[in-house]
C-alpha cells in the first residue's frame, strides 16, 4: 500500500507534496482494528525484574493488556490530525538512486540559520522530530542558534518506502541523504541522528567531509575490536557496561537477531495486522515515547506498508562491508540516562574528532520525545563549538 504520488522518474526536482492517505485505506485500518484478536496474558514469570524502562510484565514480551489499551487508543485516533501536523511544514518528494524520497523541509525565518539534516531511527519516522521543528527553526531566544531543517523519511521508512530492491544499507542511505541536501540547496550542513540515524550520520561525515560541518549523535556504536589490549585500561564503569551489553544481547535483542537474519519471516504478519505492527514496535518505543507517539508511528508504518522494508536495514547492515578507518569530521555525543552509553576509548578509536561528550541524568533512547530540551540545547552547544 502506498500513500504518496510517485516522484518524477528521472529528475533532480524537489516536488511539493501534501500527505493525504486515501479514505479507503483508513476505513480498512479501522475495520482491522475492530477485528483484532488479543493475546491473553500469563502471570509474570517468577524472578522477573525491571529491565531499563520496561517493567517485569515485559518478561515474555509486550503484554497483551498494553496492546489492547493502545489499540483502543488507535481506534479513537484521527489520522487526519496527524496529517495536519506533518503538512504544517513544507513536504517534498524526489527520486534518488531509483527510490522515492520524502522529506519535511522547514526553513528558518532567520538569515543566520544553519542547515541541518535530522535522521530518525527504527521504529521511528519523521514523527520523531516533528515536535522540535519550531524550536529548531525559530527559537524565542534571538541569540540561540537557528536551523534550516531537512527531516527525511529514510529510504524504506514511511513516505520514502517501501523500497523494492536490496542494497539499502547505511552507506547507500548516507549517499542518498547527501544528494537530498544538495538538491535542497545546501552545500555545507550539520547532521543529527538517533538510533539508525546515529549509524548513518557518521557515514555522511566520512563520505562527504567537504559538505558535513559536524555530526551530532545520541549513540556511538563502538564495540570491542578483538584486540585484548583494548581492555587493559578500562574503568570499572566500562566493565560494568560491557557486562550490561552482554546481558542485553542475550536477553533483549531478539528483534535485532530476527531483523538482521530473516526479516520477512515476521513481515508477513506485520503487513497483515495493524495490532501486530503496533505490538512489534512497542517493544522499543514504550517507556521512552508517549502512547500517542507510539500509536501514530504504528499508523504511519501501517499506512505506508513499510514494515518489511524498514526492518531490512538491519539485514543489509549485517551484510555490508564496514570501513575500518576512523571518521575525521567533528562529532558530538549526547547521551541520556536510560540508554546505552559507549565506552569512550572505543569511540575515540573509531572517531578521531570527538569535540563534545555529554551525559544527562534523564531521557531515554527516544530523547526527542522525553528530553527534547536537553537534546536541542546539546545540539546548539555542539554547533557553537564547531562554528567557533
Amino acid at each position: 500500500m502506498t500513500v504518496t504520488d510517485p516522484a518524477p522518474a528521472a529528475s533532480d526536482a524537489l516536488v511539493a507534496h501534501r500527505i493525504a492517505v486515501p479514505q479507503d485505506a483508513l476505513d480498512d485500518l479501522a475495520a482491522r482494528l475492530r477485528r483484532t484478536r488479543f493475546l491473553d496474558d500469563l502471570p509474570v514469570p517468577e524472578g522477573a525484574v525491571q529491565t531499563g524502562p520496561f517493567p517485569p510484565e515485559f518478561a515474555l514480551g509486550v503484554p497483551g493488556s498494553l496492546v489492547r489499551r493502545l489499540v483502543e487508543m488507535w481506534s479513537a485516533t484521527d489520522w487526519r490530525e496527524v496529517e495536519v501536523r506533518i503538512n504544517a511544514y513544507p513536504n517534498i518528494l524526489t527520486r534518488i538512486d531509483g527510490q522515492q524520497v520524502h522529506a519535511v523541509h522547514a526553513r528558518s525565518p532567520r538569515a543566520d540559520a544553519v542547515p541541518l539534516i535530522l535522521l530518525h531511527g527504527w521504529p521511528n519516522s519523521v514523527l520523531e522530530y516533528l515536535d522540535v521543528l519550531d524550536e529548531l527553526t525559530n527559537p524565542a531566544d534571538p541569540d540561540a542558534v537557528a536551523y534550516h531543517v531537512v527531516l527525511p523519511s529514510l529510504p524504506g521508512f514511511g513516505f520514502s518506502g517501501p523500497t523494492t530492491e536490496l542494497g539499502w544499507n547505511r552507506y547507500r542511505i548516507a549517499d542518498a541523504m547527501a544528494e537530498l541536501m544538495r538538491r535542497a540547496g545546501y552545500d555545507r550542513y550539520f547532521v543529527h541522528g538517533n538510533d539508525a540515524g546515529s549509524l548513518i550520520g557518521p557515514e555522511l561525515g566520512r563520505r562527504f567531509p567537504d559538505s558535513v560541518l559536524g555530526v551530532h549523535v545520541t549513540q556511538i556504536f563502538s564495540f570491542p575490536s578483538g584486540d585484548p589490549a583494548e581492555f587493559e585500561n578500562l574503568s570499572d564503569e566500562d566493565r560494568e557496561y560491557l557486562a550490561f551489553l552482554d546481558n542485553w544481547l542475550a536477553e533483549e535483542s531478539a528483534f535485532n537477531v530476527l531483523q538482521s537474519t530473516k526479516p520477512h519471516h515476521l513481515a508477513h504478519a506485520l503487513l497483515d495486522s495493524p495490532a501486530g505492527q503496533l505490538g512489534w514496535i512497542a517493544q522499543l518505543l514504550h517507556g521512552g515515547a508517549s502512547d500517542r507517539h507510539l500509536v501514530e508511528n504504528a499508523a504511519l508504518y501501517w499506512l505506508t506498508g513499510t514494515a518489511a522494508s524498514s526492518m531490512r536495514l538491519y539485514y543489509e547492515d549485517r551484510r555490508a562491508t564496514h570501513p575500518t578507518e576512523p571518521t575525521t569530521v567533528p562529532i558530538g555525543y549526547c547521551g541520556f540516562a536510560f540508554d546505552m552509553h559507549p565506552i569512550r576509548s572505543f569511540a575515540e578509536r573509531d572517531h578521531h574528532s570527538i569535540v563534545s561528550w555529554n551525559l544527562y541524568d534523564r531521557g531515554s533512547h527516544w530523547s526527542a520525545q522525553d528530553a527534547p530540551d536537553l537534546l536541542v540545547a546539546d545540539l546548539r552547544a555542539f554547533t557553537a563549538i564547531v562554528l567557533g
